[in-house]
């Protein structure tokens, strides 16, 4: 039994209407994300937002645009469905909910393996682009030796005994200093075993703590999220100081 024009020309138009809103949807939802990383003057701000949103939004506009195949692909073979019958229809319509449902763990999966490499790529450059002071002027960045006379002891600590990373940027004209702390546990670092973007610190483990006569002992923990990779580094802490 053939299947009414009228139907399918009815049916095409909604989907290509869909077609059109979803791509409108993921094209929007990206140029939200890059909206509000340009409004974000402060750096250690954008650097937050990136970290924590850019992989999400862009996973958001991944879905719509999988959701815009789906819903164009289900405007073909017309023809054929009107000869053929409502069988052949319901046929593209399996077959088209199959392909977006494999797209949707393709996609996944490559965006979780590759995808933060270039999201590290983004931070390391907001990172270490030059600040500037309220005067204007544009800020150093201290070395690792040059920092701890800038760091609170507390700060130290954490540095020595936690995944915590402190940047000082100081302005030489007046003076004006500013600290920006990073945590390392939301960062991946590229898997030696897998060569993929997915290796994080799982937890870390003071084995030995400083004393004023030897040196302490800090093992990291890391684990690979894709193929399980598991290693463990080794860092020494100094010697506690004899100052009061």
């Amino acid at each position: 039994m053939e299947v009414p024009y009228e139907f399918l020309n009815a049916w095409n138009a909604y989907m290509l209407q869909g077609t059109v809103a979803c791509i409108g949807i993921g094209f929007l939802i990206l140029l939200y994300h890059e909206f509000r990383i340009f409004i974000i003057k402060d750096l250690k701000e954008k650097y937050d937002y990136v970290n924590l949103h850019e992989i999400r939004y862009f996973w958001y506009a991944v879905i719509a645009f999988i959701a815009a195949g789906f819903l164009f692909f289900n405007t073909l073979f017309t023809e054929m469905i009107h000869d053929k019958g409502m069988t052949w229809f319901y046929v593209r319509l399996f077959i088209t909910v199959s392909f977006a449902i494999i797209s949707y763990f393709i996609f996944y999966s490559v965006i979780r393996i590759y995808y933060p490499r270039s999201v590290e790529k983004r931070l390391r450059k907001i990172r270490n682009k030059p600040r500037k002071s309220p005067e204007g002027n544009l800020m150093r960045k201290l070395s690792e030796a040059e920092e701890d006379a800038h760091l609170e002891e507390s700060m130290i600590h954490e540095e020595q005994f936690h995944s915590v990373d402190y940047d000082v940027w100081i302005d030489d004209k007046t003076g004006y200093k500013k600290i920006e702390k990073y945590m390392a546990f939301q960062h991946s670092e590229e898997c030696p075993e897998c060569g993929y973007f997915t290796l994080k610190i799982e937890r870390e483990e003071l084995e030995k703590a400083p004393t004023q006569d030897e040196t302490g002992l800090f093992i990291k923990h890391f684990k690979c999220s894709y193929c399980g990779h598991r290693e463990a580094r080794e860092q020494m802490l100094a010697k506690l100081s004899t100052n009061a």
